[in-house]
């Protein structure tokens, strides 16, 4: 059983009649056009034959008017009804030239918010009519897209936020009738511009209609791409009036239409980065709604890469389609390989390819979910730590896109975490039937610098091969730690499959974080914003031990002064990098007694980093030594503190010249001790055991993770993971076998803590 989400199915739309077809002025109006043709209507027998269907049909919209898309017959009407109404013309015997005269003399101008084609449509009209166009856009668009919609004259406004917000800016700038909204999405007491653009698609649709009528053909079903849903509201009254199917598609990552359908009411979505941007939309047009809910066949919901790929088919095919116009195909392939009996041998089939080719970056596969696919698909993200090291790193927006796509590809529920421009986690949650504990696993996805990597070798190739005799993936941050994360989200995935009715009583979260290899800037952002279960896993690589606990660690900067004078003036300076080396003897002789844990051993200290000096030839006035603390549960910063000052007041009661500054705590983290006896920890051996053949062993590991953060906050935490080797040097691998019984491990014990 697949754990993506499901296909939505209407059988009663089958007998949805509209006894009101679309509006056909408008087609006379395109006609009248500069530049108007038909656009092609191209037979796919491949297709056809590959589902066994009577015929397939791809109408390519990729050129109207110049434009890459179908957007601009709606745009071209609804601004066209707008201006005659706003003008008090009547638009049957309004001419263009008329409308653009008045409208330029009375000031008008235009507005609205765009995801891509329309508003370079609306853009077209405007520098077509000769007034201004504001066109307002999501921060996500890319520039690429800004340039095309602002080179037809327009002015290009960024909006820091949604498509939906977009629409509420774009909206409050119509006033007074000078400015013109000309949006395709309708809202309470915004309703005749989305109308009429919605008259504007039955140009597409009647051309269709004579198109097919030519081959002496009618269509059976027909797939729309759906973004706010103007053009699907067109389909589905077209296709109800001629008894025919109507099929809604929508990307994974924005199924608004979908899940109003579900919920059986408008609801809006949260959505995230995809490759098919004019359907990135979270709420569906108020007008287009009702009509859809009756008369919508079926919904199919898609990926990227799925649409990627019928972009390339049809490309093969000389249809020169964008993402958005290879969502059809896609979702015609997965509604013959899922819902068949939609389809019949004598079914002819139109697909609506909406927009022509365009740049795009091309998406990852996200239908993987067994642990060792997962391993080498995020190990291909580049998702080094831009601030922990001189190289620097692209960060993990590319991966917390990545995991936002894979999360709802399952519909499962998921959160984007990012107080810190450009340093996201995604949090997903796998919801139970309810009454049970949670049990979150705590993956982070920044890795260390690729340039440490081995010269001459992929980091990012995420390659299997042979290691020791054994399977093994291989690239940066597979072993540390993508692997466990991987078999986290690979257990979601199996558990969400087994369907609802097995599902755990209690919530699984995987919080996919942040910036653990430098400041743990995620995992303290998931925390402050509420994020909390009943039990942790962090499955960091610990070579399949189970990890109770670690030290924590506390770095303390102390200044200690001189006097800065030449250095041929002695008798005006004084060195404070040799008084400085009192304040480190001290600290050797400090070191001899620190507090000893009966788990973690004793706890250590060491300077990390020391400055001070100008150049050679000063004294110099200033040295700065930072000392990192490793701390076991005994010790705390105050302690740590007190005792740093203890020794510093010792060294100055011994040497009245020593000077120094009140040390200061830069940077601090806690312990975690979990008992072992803790039922988390009995429960993970128990699942282990069986898995492995061996009882795993129980530890403790000298480094220090996100796990003590979350125990800091009683969260009670044990750390994890896959075996392998090459944690931050020049080759890194983990076991494919250690992946797979991690994955079975996670399963088993989730279901288990969970029920």
């Amino acid at each position: 059983m697949s754990s993506r989400r499901p296909i939505y199915l209407n059988p009663a739309a089958a007998g949805e009649r509209c006894d009101d077809p679309l509006f056909t002025g408008a087609t006379d109006f395109h006609k009248s056009l500069p530049n108007y043709a038909p656009t092609p209507l191209v037979s796919l027998p491949a297709i056809a034959t590959e589902l066994g269907v009577k015929a397939v049909f791809v109408k390519d919209e990729s050129n109207r008017f110049g434009l890459p898309s179908f957007k601009v017959l709606g745009a071209s009407w609804g601004t066209f009804r707008a201006l005659s109404q706003n003008l008090g013309l009547e638009s049957d015997n309004a001419t263009l030239e008329e409308i653009s005269s008045k409208a330029q003399a009375s000031s008008i101008s235009l507005v609205t918010a765009s995801e891509g084609n329309h508003g370079r449509a609306v853009a077209y009209m405007a520098r077509l009519l000769g007034i201004q166009a504001e066109i307002f856009v999501s921060r996500s668009m890319s520039e690429e897209t800004r340039h095309r919609i602002s080179s037809e004259g327009a002015k290009v406004s960024v909006v820091q936020g949604t498509y939906d917000e977009a629409v509420s800016h774009a909206s409050s700038k119509a006033c007074d009738g000078k400015v013109l909204l000309i949006q395709d999405t309708a809202f309470e007491g915004y309703e005749d511009v989305p109308a009429w653009i919605v008259e504007g698609y039955s140009t597409l649709l009647n051309e269709t209609e004579e198109q097919l009528s030519q081959l002496g053909l009618s269509a059976s079903m027909m797939l729309t791409p759906v973004g706010v849903g103007s053009l699907a509201h067109a389909v589905a009254r077209h296709c109800k009036s001629k008894k025919m199917a109507m099929v809604a598609v929508e990307p994974d990552s924005a199924p608004c239409l979908f899940s109003s359908l579900r919920a059986g009411k408008s609801v809006a979505v949260q959505t995230s980065a995809t490759i098919m941007n004019g359907m990135n939309c979270g709420t569906v047009s108020s007008t287009a709604w009702p009509d859809l809910q009756r008369s919508v066949d079926a919904c199919v919901t898609v990926s990227s890469y799925e649409s990627h790929c019928a972009v390339q088919y049809l490309t093969s095919k000389s249809v020169t389609a964008g993402p958005c116009g290879g969502a059809s195909l896609a979702a015609l392939r997965r509604l013959a390989r899922e819902e068949s009996s939609l389809l019949t041998k004598d079914s002819v089939v139109v697909l609506l390819s909406t927009e022509g080719a365009r740049p795009y970056p091309i998406p990852k596969d996200v239908s993987v979910e067994d642990a060792v696919s997962l391993t080498q698909m995020l190990t291909q993200i580049d998702s080094s730590n831009p601030t922990l090291s001189v190289s620097g790193g692209a960060g993990e927006s590319e991966i917390a896109d990545y995991l936002s796509a894979w999360f709802a590809h399952r519909d499962i529920e998921y959160h984007r975490i990012e107080p810190v421009a450009g340093r996201p986690s995604v949090v997903g949650v796998l919801r139970g039937s309810g009454g049970g504990k949670s049990l979150m696993f705590n993956g982070h996805v920044d890795t260390v610098s690729n340039a440490s990597y081995e010269q001459g070798v992929d980091p990012l190739s995420g390659a299997m091969g042979i290691k020791n005799e054994e399977q093994a993936i291989f690239g940066r941050g597979c072993l540390d730690m993508k692997g466990g994360l991987a078999a986290a989200l690979a257990a979601v995935a199996a558990i969400k499959a087994r369907g609802p009715d097995q599902m755990p009583r209690g919530d699984i979260i995987v919080a996919a974080v942040s910036d653990e290899e430098d400041a743990s800037q995620g995992t303290q952002d998931l925390i402050a914003a509420g994020w909390r279960a009943d039990a942790a896993v962090v499955p960091e690589p610990t070579m399949e031990e189970i990890i109770t606990a670690h030290k924590g660690f506390v770095w303390v900067e102390v200044d200690i002064l001189g006097v800065a004078a030449h250095g041929s003036n002695p008798a005006a300076g004084q060195d404070s990098i040799i008084h400085a080396g009192w304040f480190l003897q001290a600290l050797e002789e400090h070191q001899l007694h620190l507090p000893e844990d009966d788990l973690l051993g004793k706890a250590s200290l060491h300077c990390g980093l020391i400055r001070g000096g100008e150049e050679p030839s000063s004294y110099p006035g200033k040295c700065t030594i930072t000392v990192e603390f490793r701390t076991i549960p005994a010790q705390s910063e105050a302690s740590i503190l007190e005792d740093v000052r203890g020794l510093l007041r010792k060294v100055s009661e011994e040497k009245p010249q020593f000077q120094y500054n009140e040390p200061r705590i830069t940077m601090s983290r806690p312990t975690t001790k979990l008992s072992r006896d803790h039922p988390l920890v009995q429960m993970a051996v128990t699942c282990a055991t069986p898995i492995f053949g061996r009882t795993p062993s129980l530890g403790i590991v000298p480094f220090w993770c996100d796990a003590a953060l979350l125990a800091e906050v009683g969260i009670p935490s044990i750390v994890f993971g896959p075996a392998g080797e090459g944690l931050h040097s020049k080759e890194e691998w983990v076991k494919v076998k250690s992946l797979e019984q991690i994955e079975e491990v996670f399963i088993k014990l989730a279901r288990e803590f969970c029920s």
